[in-house]
């Protein structure tokens, strides 16, 4: 017991310190690995729920992504209907105003030509009928269904527009043209295309009505042709009381519309 003493009493300080600094290191050692293996552990079995939470959201996304592009397929297909449903609509607002256009309801203006008709100064000779020498309705009437004829796509006399349901007659010693009492002299202006006059010129119908009566009786005839002719709206009554499409013009086949009237 002796000797063992005294072996030991003869190990080095030194020594005596290493050993314990490495036997605490041993069991410091110890201890770590012991306690990562539970860490480890835990995380192997929690990632397996992980992965399969990332799977299904990106199944997720997939699906709000399909979503997406469909919903911007439907708005395509709405607006495409929409620009359609607006083209159909500004069409027919251009078919209406054409036929307000046709039917005399809209004021115009732009190129055109101005025919003026007063009574003869050529003095009446005895034993002839002096109506001869003064415009009337039937002259009036006539340049009218000419200009018509030429191309023109609107009309008016002294202001009043000429419609389809316009009565140009003689009333006493005044033409009546819808509701008015017009006087001479008689400007019938004309709206229409840049080759109206050299039409209505060389009409055949117009060259006998010259000769008719500014060469048999001198009724003044004038032309006048003006960039800015202007042609106001037709202000009377446009309800019909008796209406009948023509069936001349219906096309083959198509049976004719019955009448109609207004209440």
């Amino acid at each position: 017991m002796t000797t063992v003493t005294a072996r030991i009493r003869a190990i080095p300080t030194w020594q005596v310190t290493l050993g314990v600094a490495l036997m605490a290191l041993g069991f410091l050692v110890a201890a770590q690995v012991a306690s990562e293996g539970p860490r480890i552990r835990y995380t192997s079995q929690e990632r397996t729920p992980l992965v399969e939470t990332a799977l299904d959201l990106q199944d997720e996304q997939t699906k709000l992504k399909k979503q997406v592009l469909d919903l911007r397929a439907e708005i395509q297909d709405l607006e495409a209907t929409g620009q359609g449903g607006a083209a159909a609509t500004a069409d027919l607002n251009q078919r209406l105003e054409d036929a307000r256009v046709a039917a005399g309801l809209v004021a115009m203006r732009g190129p055109g030509l101005v025919i003026q008709l007063d009574d003869s100064t050529v003095a009446v000779p005895p034993d002839t009928n002096g109506r001869d020498y003064q415009v009337s309705g039937q002259d009036v009437l006539s340049v009218v269904e000419e200009l018509w004829l030429a191309g023109a796509e609107g009309v008016a006399v002294n202001g009043e527009r000429v419609t389809v349901a316009t009565a140009i007659v003689d009333i006493g010693g005044s033409v009546l043209v819808n509701s008015a009492y017009l006087a001479p002299p008689y400007q019938v202006s004309a709206i229409g295309p840049s080759d109206m006059f050299d039409k209505l010129t060389h009409s055949e119908g117009f060259v006998d009505f010259i000769r008719a009566r500014q060469e048999a009786f001198g009724i003044d005839v004038r032309y006048a042709t003006s960039d800015q002719v202007e042609l106001p709206a037709y202000a009377g009554v446009v309800t019909l009381r008796h209406g009948r499409p023509d069936p001349s013009a219906a096309p083959s086949g198509t049976p004719a519309a019955p009448a109609t009237e207004a209440p």
